[in-house]
């Protein structure tokens, strides 16, 4: 009784199987396509991350990979209707499509890896190259039939490219999760990126050591044939299913880039209130106890002219001396408090801002600089400038949701004018005047300028300083 109700549903799958292949094919070309063009809508090239960069071989692979896959389904169709030399051109770019996949995924192991840059471009291209000379050495009785021609041609892909990049792919991503990710303390992503791995394992076997039947070892004996006759379904299900898992774990994984930005975000944050809290500390010693205790110099100094007495005088003079000390000390302690400023041309400091991967990894700022090479801006003002710049890029990151930053800085009758603009939300004529744009105020105060901050709902915001400059 069990027995007959296995055979009875194998014989339903075999049966559905066969009524339903080109969809089957459609599904597995549609997994990969969609997996290479998720993987590519969400990049972040800018992202510190070596993985941001690597992804873009795995979308590659996967677009390349779809295309090749959905050409079993296609090209059959077109061969009613177009010329035979037509058809032959369009299995060819297929065979090329499957091969620059599968060199894609090679390359995408391979820079995750640990391996030399040189080495992640010459290992790919010797395989291919490899590939490419055993495809001109096929035997004459296989080059004479067309399909058979193809179908082997085809297998020697998935042997000497498809396998290899399959394991180099699952190498790479265990490798990099452990090494790079782990540390990270993320571990919903390290198990993400490891399930990745197992399922490009599956992937090397079932793409790489699975082709048409052919007459050489070992497609002879392990081919798509023989594994539909002994499971009784095509590989391509079980590709199909692989494909998803490896869709939505690097899908799942790519949550890092949002990791990554909140604790830029943070850093930031965190950086700009202590930088805010050691000008607090900073003007709180200038302005008052330094001037304290230069008061109380000045009268310890006052008592010891009105005395005569030596003993008494000689005291006098040891407590002017420590108090100088401590003057001293706490000029020091000031300047230490102060940000450093550079001595770098203004332009070049403006280049080094621009170019800061807190800021370009999370919008693309773009510089337009229109000022003498060798203009120089006082210690003073150099400080106030690069922090209007940095507090007006911390609010575009946090509040504007923009994709581009520009600044633009030139020179008109003595007048240094700054200009950030954003293309994010704006906040229209609602400006919350908070403790970052009245610091920015203050500052340009400070430099006897003028700061304009110019917004409007979905037009993005407008930051225009001014300030004039001592020319010599």
């Amino acid at each position: 009784m069990l027995y007959a109700r296995m055979s009875s549903i194998m014989t339903f799958i075999r049966e559905f199987v066969e009524l339903n292949t080109q969809l089957f094919i459609f599904t597995y070309g549609l997994v990969f396509f969609i997996l290479g063009l998720s993987i590519a809508l969400q990049s972040r090239h800018s992202s510190n991350l070596a993985l941001a960069r690597s992804l873009s071989w795995l979308a590659a692979f996967g677009i390349t990979h779809g295309l090749h896959d959905w050409g079993d389904l296609f090209i059959p169709i077109q061969a009613t209707y177009l010329a035979s030399a037509t058809i032959t051109a369009l299995y060819i770019l297929q065979i090329l499509l499957l091969v620059a996949s599968y060199a894609c995924l090679l390359t995408f192991g391979l820079s995750l890896s640990n391996v030399s840059a040189r080495a992640k471009l010459r290992i790919p291209i010797i395989i291919v190259g490899l590939w490419f000379i055993l495809v001109i050495l096929l035997p004459a009785s296989i080059r004479d039939d067309p399909l058979n021609y193809r179908n082997a041609v085809d297998a020697l892909a998935r042997y000497f490219i498809g396998f290899p990049g399959g394991l180099a792919a699952a190498f790479g991503l265990r490798q990099y999760a452990l090494r790079k990710i782990a540390p990270l303390n993320v571990p919903h992503i390290v198990r993400m990126l490891r399930l990745a791995g197992l399922a490009m394992i599956f992937f090397a076997f079932l793409c790489g050591l699975i082709p048409r039947a052919e007459t050489f070892f070992p497609s002879n004996l392990l081919n798509a044939q023989s594994f539909k006759a002994f499971v009784g379904v095509p590989p391509s299900m079980f590709r199909s299913f692989v494909g998803l898992i490896i869709a939505i774990s690097i899908t799942r994984a790519m949550e890092i880039f949002d990791l990554e930005t909140h604790r830029l975000v943070e850093a930031m944050e965190q950086e700009r209130m202590l930088t805010n809290e050691r000008l607090r500390i900073a003007r709180k010693l200038h302005d008052g106890t330094i001037q304290q205790v230069y008061s109380a110099g000045l009268l310890v100094e006052t008592s010891r002219k009105l005395l005569d007495d030596e003993s008494i005088a000689e005291r006098l003079d040891r407590a002017a001396s420590v108090l100088n000390d401590v003057i001293h000390d706490l000029r020091k302690n000031l300047d230490e408090l102060r940000s450093v400023p550079s001595e770098a041309p203004f332009p070049t400091t403006l280049e080094l801002l621009a170019n800061d991967s807190r800021y370009a990894s999370l919008v693309d700022v773009s510089l337009d600089v229109d000022l003498p090479e060798d203009i120089l801006l006082s210690p003073v003002e150099s400080e106030h400038v690069l922090a209007i710049i940095h507090e007006a890029l911390a609010n575009v990151i946090k509040h504007a949701r923009a994709r581009s930053v520009g600044i633009s800085a030139s020179l008109e009758q003595n007048m240094l004018k700054v200009l950030i603009t954003d293309d994010g939300e704006g906040f229209g004529d609602q400006i919350n005047e908070g403790f970052g744009l009245q610091n920015m105020r203050d500052r340009a105060r400070l430099l006897s300028g003028q700061l304009d901050i110019i917004s409007a709902e979905n037009e993005g915001t407008r930051v225009n300083l001014q300030i004039p400059l001592r020319m010599p």
